[in-house]
């Protein structure tokens, strides 16, 4: 079987992607490999192979244990590095895991991290901790170049961020960082709809919890990124135990082929919601890639290939409309997490991004009055219907008349 190139469509990509030994095996189905240990008959081999691995590489021979390395996840890290325009992607048991495994991997480089708020309300509180001995300079987008030091190890960014669907443009980004790498979260726009590694971004990450599993039940993280870091990375893997379970990384490859299907008819859907919600008389403001305003530096068709479907919205009645709009939706699912084909919505403030210091929180847009939603792949209509019934109730709750 082919190997599907660079060249080739997104979809076609996303349904060949990291198959090609299936024809060899005669077999057409992905197979699932869930052993815990494999046999060794031959002692020398055998070691020299955990050698190998536990220094970040891949077997030579015998996988031995599955802690070092399984090819049902190994199939999958091949499709996403090539969905991404990566060398090599590590998977992690979560993106958490993931994005702890990139910042030990970076702390042989340097002990001082940059970041650039909002990201990830769980990235940013591992950030914050201090947990991992690095030191942190949270910095404006246009001030990573002033923040920068001799042992800067990292940049990290997210765009579009969490949860304010800011976005960043990651050449300027990379310009500024000079020579230190730049971690960038991808997971709002999936490589779908963006491909850091294109404007020069050395680590792609993703929490695949999201899009790239797309239906709620998977737990995994991912990196993509080039062979140097790839090694690195699986050595911190190999250390930490932190693999990805090979029923998880199934589930994720067997969900890929719909992957731009997904992530196009959910955008599709946000169009729609967005702009409703920037007309209703409930919301302050809406906050989404799409809308007229919210692109001044022309990244959509530049380096992103769509607005995504997640979109942020604030209310007039703050946080008491929220916990209305939360406690009335019934299509909706209330909820945290994203990216999954049914919608979820939820208040950054209070659940995801609760653990980001309060200042810090206010001071990058993260309000007691903004909502998050995910756009599913629902009708648009149906979708809107449920959603202003329960704003109308939020703000008749809070004495303002809609």
């Amino acid at each position: 079987m082919t190997r599907p190139t660079a060249s080739m469509s997104q979809e076609t990509q996303a349904v060949h992607a990291g198959r090609e030994v299936l024809h060899e095996q005669g077999i057409h189905a992905m197979p699932i490999d869930l052993s815990s240990t494999y046999p060794l008959h031959n002692l020398e081999e055998g070691g020299q192979s955990l050698e190998a691995m536990a220094m970040g590489g891949l077997p030579m021979g015998s996988p031995v244990y599955s802690r070092l390395y399984n090819p049902t996840v190994a199939r999958y890290e091949e499709a996403l590095a090539q969905l991404e325009g990566a060398e090599e992607c590590v998977a992690f048991s979560s993106g958490m895991a993931a994005v702890t495994a990139s910042l030990m991997a970076a702390k042989t480089r340097g002990s001082h991290i940059v970041a650039v708020r909002p990201i990830y309300g769980g990235t940013d509180h591992l950030l914050a901790s201090g947990m991992l001995g690095l030191e942190v300079t949270w910095a404006e987008a246009d001030g990573i170049a002033a923040a920068m030091r001799p042992d800067t190890a990292m940049v990290i960014v997210e765009t579009p961020a969490n949860p304010t669907l800011a976005l960043l443009d990651l050449e300027d980004v990379v310009r500024q960082a000079g020579k230190v790498p730049v971690l960038v979260d991808n997971t709002f726009a999936t490589p779908i709809l963006q491909n850091p590694i294109k404007q020069g971004v050395t680590l792609v990450l993703h929490s695949a919890t999201k899009f790239l599993g797309g239906h709620g039940d998977v737990l995994a993280g991912l990196v993509a990124t080039n062979k140097d870091w790839a090694t690195e990375l699986r050595k911190v893997r190999v250390i930490t135990g932190n693999v990805l379970h090979p029923l998880a990384a199934y589930l994720l490859h067997r969900g890929l082929p719909t992957l731009p299907l997904r992530v196009r008819a959910q955008q599709e859907g946000a169009k729609v919601l967005a702009e409703r919600l920037a007309k209703h008389p409930a919301i302050t403001a809406v906050h989404f890639p799409g809308l007229p305003g919210q692109d001044p530096k022309g990244l959509l068709g530049r380096q992103m290939k769509g607005p995504g479907s997640l979109i942020a919205f604030e209310l007039v009645g703050g946080f008491e409309a929220a916990s209305t709009v939360m406690a009335e939706v019934k299509l909706m699912t209330p909820a945290v997490s994203l990216g999954s084909v049914d919608t979820l919505i939820q208040h950054p403030a209070a659940l995801t991004h609760r653990v980001v210091n309060a200042e810090a929180r206010e001071h990058s847009g993260v309000s007691q009055s903004l909502m998050r939603l995910s756009v599913g792949l629902e009708g648009p209509e149906d979708l809107w219907a449920d959603l202003e019934q329960a704003l109308v109730k939020a703000m008749a709750r809070t004495a303002v008349h809609v």
